[in-house]
């Protein structure tokens, strides 16, 4: 028998209800929900893939040159290294060698070991395909930094990149000189650094309410909404549901502990100030096909057109189904998918199809209305102001391909650097797919969010940045479920975080 903070005996709940004592009834707190459609994609023949992904570099350098050259023209006018002063050059090919200089420009990382449009072609004589690799570095020094525009690339060499995080698409300027070997020498490096970052409140015209059950009114624009005070998000990820009986009883639990029934009632107070439950992607585990028996083996080979229903395992969204329509008449669910779930690979991955869920879709918003459903099938990367808070956050596909960029494995200095560089996304298109943009990049960061979530990492971790104006980003690093059986509760007044974890009992400790 377990006692919790507050003096509530856990082995209450197995003891009859007294007829003296008096329950109140509770009720969900209310939450201010508005999702942006920064990622949606235009649909039918509007969306195509026949532009060159090369615009989209020169997209985010037209977008973030200017701030970053504000920012280095600020640091670096009338800077002098031996008496000479150091000037701005626009292109970089107007380096000249010996001339002290700064100049602006995207980062390639020229690395052997990343992947190959050439090996892709060649993987029809291979005997058997490579294992994917885990980094991309290369332990014998052989990678290289470029600096390119669209006049040139020039290679960048010196003790300050070796300190720098850096990947492929961050935009950056540097100030050094060219040396005799045409080898840009850097002395000094800035990065665009958080954007703008409004007060909570501040950003929307009105926002939509989301009550027990229905969707309220608006709120008028220039007031501020008063909400009751300890309201909470509960964010998961990596659920990794795959149909069998070994992933049943923690999701049970979960299921339990958000619905107030595996707790008593001082538990129940506290769970009913969740208002919403963000699923972080992978929620579905990765695809198996089902072990076919001897007849039907014999009779797909037989099978020229179509796909063969009997491979099919509906289970895991069956379950995932069933998960989401528990939950849903007591508390609204953002669900974000991941690499892991049905829905297209490339970035940024567009809701699940409300087809994959019969019983939940009900819960979804009808055709044609402008107003958020209770289930809300959200696009990754993810952007939403939740009770005025500008939320934003991924399934974890950008921040695991940075990580094969860079020595060591410190999730939350690259989600500060992937802000810092105001970049959702910087590694894509070049080894994260993504879909080829030529009027506008996404994957620019434009306003500062409040709290920046990525799910599916390896831990949790949290950690608060600030910026040079002021700003402040609560970052959090959200665990996968399935192997750590944690729930990161954020805490909607302080943007403080906790954690709820779930764990059987095996009988081995």
């Amino acid at each position: 028998m377990e006692v919790d903070q507050d003096g509530e005996v856990d082995g209450d709940l197995l003891r009859s209800p007294s007829r003296d004592e008096e329950y109140p009834a509770l009720e969900r707190q209310p939450s201010y929900y508005n999702p942006l459609p920064t990622f949606v994609l235009a649909k039918g023949e509007q969306k195509t893939y026949k532009q060159q992904y090369g615009d989209m570099y020169f997209l985010r350098l037209a977008k973030l040159k200017p701030a970053v050259e504000t920012i280095a023209d600020k640091e670096w006018r009338d800077f002098e290294i031996a008496g000479e002063t150091v000037r701005r050059v626009d292109r970089v090919l107007d380096v000249r060698q010996g001339e002290l200089c700064w100049v602006a420009g995207t980062v390639y990382m020229d690395m052997p070991l990343k992947p190959n449009i050439l090996d892709d072609i060649s993987k029809d004589h291979w005997i058997s395909a490579p294992p994917p690799r885990e980094k991309y570095t290369s332990p014998g020094g052989q990678d290289q930094i470029m600096l390119e525009d669209e006049s040139g690339r020039l290679r960048l060499i010196g003790t300050p990149l070796q300190l720098a995080m850096l990947v492929t698409g961050c935009i950056i300027a540097v100030m050094g000189t060219e040396n005799a070997n045409g080898d840009f020498e850097v002395v000094d490096m800035k990065v665009p650094d958080l954007p703008w970052q409004p007060q909570r409140w501040e950003r929307d015209e009105s926002y939509t309410i989301s009550t027990n059950g229905a969707t309220g009114s608006k709120r008028k624009s220039g007031s501020t909404p008063q909400l009751p005070e300890g309201g909470k998000v509960a964010i998961v990820s990596g659920l990794s549901i795959s149909g069998e009986d070994g992933d049943s009883l923690t999701l049970d639990l979960l299921m339990e502990y958000l619905l107030g029934e595996a707790c008593g009632p001082t538990e129940q107070s506290k769970v009913s100030k969740i208002s919403r439950l963000i699923i972080a992607g992978n929620s579905i585990a990765e695809g198996t096909p089902l072990a076919l028996r001897e007849e039907d083996a014999k009779k797909a080979s037989i099978k020229k057109y179509g796909y063969d229903s009997s491979a099919y395992n509906p289970a895991p969204t069956l379950r995932l189904d069933d998960f989401l329509a528990t939950l849903l008449p007591s508390i609204p669910i953002t669900l974000i998918p991941g690499e892991s779930d049905p829905a297209n690979v490339s970035m940024p991955q567009q809701p699940i199809h409300p087809a994959m869920f019969p019983r939940s879709r009900n819960y979804a918003v009808l055709p044609g209305s402008t107003e958020p459903g209770w289930f809300d099938s959200a696009t990754n990367p993810f952007e939403a102001d939740i009770d005025g808070w500008r939320i934003m956050g991924n399934g974890g596909q950008p921040i695991d391909d940075v990580f094969k960029y860079v020595e060591g494995d410190e999730r939350l200095d690259m989600m500060e650097s992937l802000l810092r560089w105001r970049c959702g996304a910087p590694t894509a298109p070049d080894t994260l797919w993504c879909y080829p943009f030529q009027e506008n990049d996404p994957f620019v960061i434009e306003e500062c969010p409040h709290m920046y979530f990525v799910g599916n990492q390896p831990r949790y971790e949290t950690m608060v940045i600030d910026g040079p104006e002021g700003q402040t980003v609560r970052l959090i690093s959200v665990p996968k479920f399935r192997e750590t059986g944690e729930l990161v509760l954020l805490d909607i007044d302080t943007l403080e975080t906790e954690i709820v974890r779930f764990d059987v009992y095996d009988g081995k400790s």
